[in-house]
This record gives structure tokens, C-alpha cells and sequence, in this order.
């Protein structure tokens, strides 16, 4: 295939411009062809094509780790790598011609530019960057201008968040597609996935899931540039630097127009841009992506191909050949040279590598692909234990390779583990496919490409997994699309869309699954709405016509609807007129909630006339000035005052405005002045209840005003009722009239309380002790009688009392 034939045709343009498939119309036209692709994917990808044009006994595949090759094949797909150069065929292609200037493979496709001929046609395909030395390599080259038929705009940062459906979002490692995909799961429900190292099965099951629609998203490392026809309307950069294998570097222009390019398809534009975190791209950068200007390639990578095989020595001298023509660069850091150096280091190895055979077999071993990318570690070591064996037996031992693809043969584990072993079974594959090294090829190359499979299957499940929210992406699908959303709300008021239960309908909110994510709760909202719609203004119509018997105040502030909590109380103007805030997810129109919120303002104004119908009847009563004052406060303050608070206005009622307000049910007490008729303990929860809601929260140690509004008093630190607190003053009133008194048991029993409870209690009415004068021989204290009382009756308390002390101190009333 070295001599000059009669056509070669170079077919330069942009991306996305149709040059390969113009390349396959060309091939099988001809009676023979043979194509090299840059990816094993597009050389699959395109081997299946050409099977469904010319049967599977006509085509083809090779690469390195998977080999069909029928008798009667007369079309070849292969990687560049893999390409049977002795086949004599009419076709000859070459695709993405311009990584000829690849530091790591470049030195490949410039020898298949050299060398490479069909016997009627020839044809190189790539980016305009390589015209120039297509012309001066290859003499007499017709050249093909293919022109994008559709434009490609640049449209500036978005956040990963704001990206338009059908977008593809470029990183250049693993952990950052990961991290995005897991991004724009939360958000859009998922995203497929496409990288170099994923299987061809693996690959096409992601790309199934984009192009079947059932995600709206795709995130890539830059694989996606090679030749990868999809429905990608819109290209977002994550980054704009790679790692080469050597230094991280900034892309080319040419790099990001050849990836940016496969936005749009045939006459459908395109649009390209970056992540919000990466900024604007250069202006210089964009025209010449948009306008498909490039600078020329200033060099391509070259190595020889004549290898001289009689010692290592001789062997790595001619890979450190120069090029024979100015601009080539001699290939230097391919991994297979690499290799060579290392393994050469080896004395063992130096030892078994003598002779042109055993020169030649350790430069093969040498060309086994380094998948898992380990070449300074497992890699060498594996390559090591292959030369060992072919030189002592001549072939690979069964149980050997049995022992190390079996440890392969797992489909347990996460993303990166399935996806280190699909890379270690690739290696097994590419040494399956060497015929000439293991003792039945067609069982291994099965054994490995089952496993294979297998492990690409649990990858894509694995895949689909964690980056693909099927419900998610269903929903945000359907609202994009506009489509009518299949739903309903069912009898148990569960609320399921496209077959899945999303939620429930309770009341005039709407709660989402136990199961939905945080954020899948705005697109459940949105896919709901359109539900739930005609449903809430039925139940909205329904509530506003109905009775108050069908809704409830409870006793923390909320408002249930038929059960199901609809508002709660909130802080209002004052304790009698609460605010409202409805639980309803913003599912309400405006009309709709004024409606809701009239209706039950109106309720809770019915309901708190209702059961504090003593409060309302006191406000509306018709009295004179004082009295009024009077009921304004008791009102104001939820029914009940010290009666000191209100001792200047009592000063100035008669007997008349006295009666008025006693038949409003006022009870005037010493201690407290009150309305009687709120004693009810469902009254006081509610009274309890306004104050808490006007305050904000109920305080966790009752004040005077929360106790007065419970129908208690706290005096000298214990609690009484109202009416329990009068009687109590009103006992030691009559007592205290004969003179002092003594805080013993059996005034504390009058009183129905604790004997250490009794003096705090008398001081706090108003009592005070009078201490005994001990005279200065020691006799007995004597006690002082209160002004104006005779002394009461003493009682002796009991012998060994623990109060017995307290018969000493004598009170009276201040």
C-alpha cells in the first residue's frame, strides 16, 4: 500500500460538517475499503452502520481489544492504531487526520498519512489546520471544502443551572463529569454520561438515554469532539484547560471549535459557551471558533517505522531516529517507547531479549495499551509477566490467564471500580486478539468480552443510578414541552403524575413524597399545578360556601378543613383579633386567597364570639363612661385585672353602673376583679391561646398576664384560682380583726394550704410580722398586737413541729 494511487482527497472543515459520512458513501462505493478511526467507539459505531448496508459477512472490525473478521470481509473498520496496512483495498480513509500533531499518538496518523493508500482512492479527513501539510506530505491532493451548513454562536456563561435543554456540558477528568452530572441531577433530573473510558456498550446505553429524550442532558470529557453525532443544541465549557498526559494546559481554539462544533446538526444552528464559574471566553477565541478560523498546525509528530529489531539497543536507536523532513517532531513520550525504556532497565528481561524474534516479541508486549493508564506501576509489571511467559513457553498459560481475568469478573463495587475493571478487561481483550499468544483465542476472546459486557451493563446501571432521576427528568420534560400531563388527586388525596405518586393534596397544600428530593420539590410543584389546578378551585368554592361546623380551631392555633390543617393563627393587632397565615404552597391565585382568607377571618372572628360569648356580650353592653373604662380594660386584658389596677376607677362607680356591670357577669373581688363568666376550661385554653399567638409563642414560665388570662393568680409564689384566692383573703381579713395573727397549721388549714406556703402568701396580702423584744435577761419574747385588732385566739402547734417556729411571728395587714 505504498505506492501512489491514482486519487487522494483531503476533506477539511469544521465539525459536525458531514465528512465522515461523505468518507463512508465513498468506501462503499468501491468494491473494498478500509477506514481508520481515532476512538474504538467510532469504529463500532460506523461497523454497525456498514453491516445493516452490507451484511455482517461483508465488514470488518478491528481494534485493539476486539477483532471480527468474517472470510469473505471486504470493508474494515478500524482504529488508527489497528489498521492492516498489507491489505490491499480500492479505499483507503483516514479520520481527524489533524492528530497528526497528538504528542501521544501523533507520530500514528503522520505515517498513516504517509504510507496509507487505496489502491483507486484515498481520502484524509480533519480540520483545515492540517491543509498545509497534507499538501506538502502528499503531493497532488484534491482538496474537499466542506462547509457548515448551520451557524455556531457563542452566547456567553451560563450557570450549570440556567443551561437550555439538549446541552452538553465538556469536562477534562472523571471526578469533574461526575460532580456536574450529580449537579444536574438535583436540578433537572439527570444527565447521561460519555467519556473515552467507557465500553462502546456502556457509551451507546448513555447515549441511548439522550437521544431517547428521557434526559435532557449530557456531560462529557472532550471524547464528545471525535466524530460523536447527537442533538446537542448548546455546548457549555466547564473548563478551558486540560491535562495533555504531561502539564496542564489552556485548549486551542482549534480544540474548543472541534469540540463546540457538534452543537447543531446539518441545518440546525448550534450555540457554545462556558459554566458561570469559568467566565467569559477571550473575544479572539470566540470569532475564530464562530467564523472557523484557525492557525495552521505548525508541526506534526513523527517516529520512525522501519525499526531495526537485532538488540534493544538497536531497536530503541532507530525509535530515536530524526525526521526526514523539517516540521516533523520525533515522537518521544508514546506510551509503548515508554515502555521499552522501562522494561529494558530490567536484567532478567535484558537477558531473555536477545535476538531479532525476541526483540521483535518484547516491542509487541511493549504495544499493549495501558488502559488504566498505571505506567509507572502495574502496567510494567503486567507487561514483565507477558515477555516472561512467551519467551519460556510460547504462549500465555490457560490457568494463568484464567486466574487473572476470573479476578475481573465482578460486576460488584462502585462507578470507578467497575469502570478500573472494564479498563483491565480491555487489556485481556487486546491479548485475547493476539492469536500467536494464547492457546484458543476464540475462548478468550469471548470469556473477555463477556465480561466486558457484563461489567458495561453494571456500569450503565450504575450510571443511570446516581445521575438519572427518572421521575425528575419525566416532570421538568413534560413542563418544558408543554405536553398534558397525565395525573389526578385520588380519593385518599394522593397525587400521582406520569404513574408516579408525587404527593398529597391536604387540604389546599400540597405535600410532596417522603421519597422526593429537596430539589425536585419545584418541578413536582410545577408538574402538580397543572393538576391540581381545577381541584383547588373546587375545594376553594367548596370551603367559602360551607359552615362553620366544618372547620375547627385547635388548641395550638391551627385550622383544620375536614381535617386537614388549611391555616394557623398568627400574630395580630391585639389577642382578640389574630392574624392568619394559610398552608397552601402558593397554589392559591390571588383571588382565590383572599377568598380562602376572608372566609375563615370570618370563622375565627365567629368562633372566639362564640366561646367567649361573656367578652363580646361586656363589649357591646350600652354603659356610662366609667364603667366602660372598666369592661375596656377587663377586655383589653382577656378578661380579669388586679383589683388594685382598677381601685380609682371602682372609687368612682355608684350603685347603678355597680349592678350594670355585676349583671355582666363582673365579679368584683378584694384581690381580683373579673368576668365570671370565662371560668370554662375550654375558655381559658383559648384565652391562653390568643395571648400566646399575639405574643408570638407562650412563655415557658407563665407571666401575670398568661395566668390571669388561665383564671389564676400568683401570689407569694403559689397559684390560685380566683375564686380560691378570695376566700383566702377574705379568712385571714376576718381573723386579722381580733389582732394579730399566727402563720401556723391550723390557719394554714383554714386556708387549704401548706403550712410553708401560708406566710409567703400573707406577706404578699399585705401582712406583716412583728418579731418578739428579747429583754435583756432572757425572758420570754412577747408580741405586739396589730393597730386597731384584737389578737386572735393562739394555737400551740404540735411538740417537734418543723413549724413550730413560725408560732412566734404574728402578722397583720398593712
Amino acid at each position: 500500500m505504498n505506492g501512489s494511487a491514482p486519487r487522494v482527497t483531503a476533506v477539511l472543515g469544521p465539525t459536525n460538517t458531514g465528512k465522515t459520512h461523505l468518507a463512508m458513501e465513498r468506501m462503499l462505493g468501491h468494491a473494498t475499503g478500509m477506514i481508520g478511526f481515532p476512538l474504538r467507539l467510532l469504529a463500532r459505531e460506523n461497523y454497525e452502520r456498514v453491516v445493516k448496508a452490507k451484511g455482517k459477512d461483508a465488514v470488518a472490525l478491528v481494534t485493539g481489544e476486539e477483532k471480527i473478521l468474517p472470510r469473505a470481509a471486504r470493508y474494515f473498520m478500524c482504529t488508527v492504531e489497528s489498521m492492516p496496512l498489507d491489505k490491499q483495498v480500492a479505499f483507503v480513509g483516514v479520520d481527524e487526520i489533524q492528530l497528526a500533531a497528538d504528542r501521544e499518538r501523533g507520530h500514528i496518523f503522520t505515517d498513516r498519512l504517509l504510507h496509507a493508500r487505496g489502491s483507486s482512492e484515498t481520502m484524509f479527513m480533519g480540520a483545515e489546520t492540517a491543509a498545509r501539510w497534507v499538501r506538502a506530505l502528499v503531493p497532488g491532493t484534491e482538496f474537499i471544502q466542506r462547509p457548515r451548513f448551520s451557524s455556531l454562536s457563542y452566547v456567553g456563561p451560563r450557570k450549570l443551572t440556567r443551561l437550555p435543554p439538549r446541552s452538553a456540558t465538556v469536562a477534562f477528568s472523571a471526578a469533574d463529569v461526575y460532580a456536574i452530572a450529580e449537579l444536574i441531577r438535583r436540578q433537572r433530573g439527570g444527565a447521561a454520561i460519555v467519556m473515552g473510558a467507557l465500553s462502546p456498550r456502556t457509551r451507546n446505553a448513555q447515549v441511548e438515554l439522550y437521544e431517547s429524550g428521557e434526559v435532557d442532558y449530557l456531560v462529557a470529557t472532550d471524547a464528545i469532539g471525535m466524530g460523536l453525532n447527537m442533538d446537542v443544541q448548546h455546548v457549555a465549557f466547564a473548563s478551558l484547560r486540560k491535562f495533555d498526559g504531561i502539564t496542564p494546559r489552556p485548549l486551542t481554539k482549534a480544540e474548543i471549535a472541534q469540540i463546540a462544533g457538534r452543537a447543531g446538526r446539518h441545518m440546525s444552528d448550534g450555540t457554545f459557551g462556558t459554566t458561570a464559574e469559568v467566565g467569559p471566553m477571550d473575544p479572539e477565541t470566540v470569532e475564530a471558533v464562530e467564523n472557523h478560523r484557525f492557525d495552521p498546525l505548525r508541526h506534526l509528530m513523527w517516529r520512525n517505522s522501519r525499526l531495526d529489531f537485532r538488540s534493544v539497543v538497536t531497536l530503541q536507536r532507530s525509535l530515536q531516529e530524526r525526521p526526514p523532513v523539517q516540521g516533523l517532531i520525533r515522537q518521544g513520550s508514546a506510551e509503548d517507547h515508554q515502555a521499552l525504556e522501562l522494561l529494558g532497565k530490567d536484567p532478567e528481561l535484558a537477558q531473555l531479549a536477545v535476538g531479532r524474534e525476541r526483540v521483535e516479541l518484547l516491542w509487541e508486549v511493549c504495544q499493549v495499551p495501558d488502559f488504566r493508564k498505571l505506567m509507572a506501576d502495574a502496567h510494567i509489571r503486567l507487561l514483565g509477566q507477558l515477555y516472561r511467559h512467551l519467551t519460556k513457553t510460547g504462549k500465555l498459560p490457560d490457568q494463568w490467564v484464567a486466574d487473572q481475568v476470573a479476578r475481573l469478573d465482578r460486576v460488584d463495587g462502585d462507578i470507578d471500580q467497575l469502570t478500573g475493571r472494564i479498563a483491565h478487561i480491555r487489556t485481556w481483550s487486546y491479548v485475547a486478539h493476539r492469536a500467536d499468544w494464547v492457546a484458543d483465542p476464540a475462548h478468550w476472546q469471548g470469556r473477555t468480552q463477556a465480561i466486558e459486557d457484563r461489567l458495561s451493563e453494571a456500569l450503565h446501571q450504575a450510571l443511570t443510578q446516581r445521575f438519572v432521576d427518572r421521575r425528575h427528568a419525566v416532570l421538568h420534560r413534560r413542563l418544558r414541552s408543554g405536553d398534558e400531563i397525565e395525573g389526578a388527586v385520588n380519593d385518599d388525596d394522593s397525587v400521582t403524575v406520569e404513574g408516579h405518586t408525587v404527593g398529597r393534596l391536604i387540604g389546599l397544600r400540597f405535600q410532596r413524597a417522603d421519597d422526593a428530593k429537596p430539589d425536585e420539590v419545584r418541578a413536582l410543584l410545577a408538574a402538580a399545578r397543572r393538576i391540581l389546578d381545577p381541584v383547588i378551585a373546587a375545594r376553594v368554592a367548596n370551603l367559602v360556601a360551607e359552615t362553620d361546623r366544618d372547620l375547627r380551631l385547635d388548641g395550638r392555633g391551627r385550622i383544620a378543613w375536614h381535617g386537614a390543617e388549611i391555616a394557623m393563627l398568627t400574630q395580630g393587632d391585639t389577642p382578640l383579633k389574630p392574624g392568619l397565615r394559610l398552608q397552601h404552597d402558593d397554589l392559591l391565585e390571588g383571588r382565590q386567597r383572599r377568598a380562602v382568607e376572608d372566609r375563615l377571618r370570618a370563622f375565627v372572628e365567629s368562633e372566639i364570639r362564640r366561646r367567649l360569648r361573656p367578652l363580646h356580650l361586656a363589649a357591646k353592653a350600652e354603659l356610662s363612661p366609667i364603667p366602660r373604662g372598666i369592661v375596656f380594660q377587663l377586655i383589653e386584658h382577656l378578661g380579669a385585672l388586679p383589683a388594685e389596677r382598677l381601685r380609682d376607677a371602682l372609687k368612682g362607680i355608684g350603685e347603678a353602673d355597680r349592678a350594670a356591670l355585676t349583671k355582666l357577669g363582673i365579679r368584683f373581688g378584694r384581690e381580683t376583679v373579673w368576668i365570671g363568666g370565662l371560668g370554662d376550661k375550654r375558655q381559658r385554653k383559648l384565652l391562653g391561646l390568643l395571648l400566646a399567638v399575639h405574643r408570638g409563642g407562650a412563655a415557658a414560665d407563665p407571666d401575670e398576664a398568661a395566668l390571669l388570662a388561665a383564671g389564676r393568680r400568683r401570689i407569694g409564689g403559689k397559684v390560685f384560682e380566683f375564686g380560691a384566692l378570695e376566700r383566702v383573703a377574705a379568712l385571714l381579713r376576718r381573723r386579722a380583726k381580733a389582732g394579730a395573727i399566727s402563720a401556723d397549721a391550723e390557719t394554714a388549714a383554714a386556708c387549704r394550704i401548706d403550712l410553708a406556703e401560708l406566710e409567703p402568701v400573707m406577706r404578699a396580702l399585705g401582712y406583716h410580722a412583728r418579731h418578739p423584744k428579747q429583754s435583756e435577761e432572757g425572758s420570754p419574747r412577747k408580741f405586739a398586737k396589730p393597730r386597731h385588732r384584737k389578737p386572735p385566739p393562739k394555737v400551740e402547734p404540735r411538740a417537734g413541729s418543723p413549724f413550730a417556729a413560725l408560732a412566734d411571728m404574728k402578722f397583720k395587714r398593712r
